[in-house]
């Protein structure tokens, strides 16, 4: 049972459950029509529960849901609703940051003042099923605020969803695209090859980093040391992987485990191979 602490809209109220004595958002269709502040309720069990988190990225849960327009909770509740049809299970803890920065992004919009995202070609190629449920959110945000988001604006979405996915930070999620865009350049600027985004090495070569970062901020590690194979076959590529990773290292202030390097090194030796095939069908 619960007690309701403030009425958000029909759809949404804030509630201390009894036995633990911890405040709740709760959400679903009708959970505050005709109630009253103080009332003690059952809520029907499809409504949705959101223990709100002592802290996050955008400051104190309880404050930040008493002061966002609750149709943009609303709007977060849905995203992650479709979230869930994809994914299964996520960190529901994103609704009131995500719901926050929506609001945000709306107030922008609404002001001709939207912002733009460098990393948005990244972000979707990166982590494409995030930005078709973030594209989604954009349907429902339109649907329900009348406001057209840009695809700038929804993959920051895609990074909140990102992040519940893999228990990161949105901060961790896009230092992650930024440093996975700026080690592709590297190793452009290295072999002297221009990857083709859509080709198959560049899919490749993005998909291992993102999940070499991922595994650095769990603290996981590769089962296999390719290192001496790699260090002694294919130097260049080598040397480039060292540098990626000490980058790498250093945005996402955590340590690379040196198996990371030989497994780097295999792809960006297939940048090598394929812009040297290439050149000669140039000739």
């Amino acid at each position: 049972m619960h007690r309701i602490t403030k009425i958000l809209n029909h759809n949404s109220v804030l509630a201390i459950h009894m036995e633990d004595n911890r405040e709740n958002l709760i959400m679903g269709k009708g959970v505050g029509f005709g109630k009253k502040p103080g009332e003690r309720v059952n809520f029907p069990p499809d409504a949705t529960i959101y223990v709100l988190a002592p802290k996050c990225d955008h400051g104190n849960p309880r404050e930040l849901v008493r002061r966002i327009d609750p149709i943009y909770l609303g709007i977060a509740n849905a995203i992650i609703q479709e979230a869930q049809k994809a994914f299964g299970k996520l960190d529901t803890s994103i609704l009131i940051p995500m719901a926050d920065h929506i609001a945000f992004a709306a107030r922008r919009i609404q002001k001709n003042a939207p912002i733009s995202n460098p990393l948005t070609p990244d972000i979707k190629a990166l982590f494409p099923q995030e930005f078709q449920i973030a594209r989604r959110g954009g349907e429902i945000i339109l649907e329900q605020a009348g406001i057209s988001f840009s695809d700038d604006e929804l993959g920051y979405i895609a990074l909140h969803i990102h992040s519940s996915l893999e228990s990161m930070q949105v901060s961790q999620a896009m230092q992650t695209a930024r440093t996975i865009r700026e080690c592709v350049e590297l190793v452009q600027a290295e072999t002297g090859a221009r990857i083709d985004v859509s080709s198959l090495s560049y899919d490749r070569l993005m998909s291992h980093i993102k999940y070499m970062a991922i595994r650095i901020l769990k603290g996981e590690r590769l089962s296999v040391d390719v290192n001496h194979l790699m260090q002694e076959s294919c130097p260049a590529a080598f040397e480039i992987s060292e540098k990626i990773c000490r980058q790498l290292s250093q945005t996402l202030e955590r340590p690379v485990n040196e198996t990371e390097v030989g497994y780097l090194a295999m792809h960006i030796q297939r940048v090598f191979e394929t812009n040297r095939e290439e050149n000669l069908s140039k000739k």
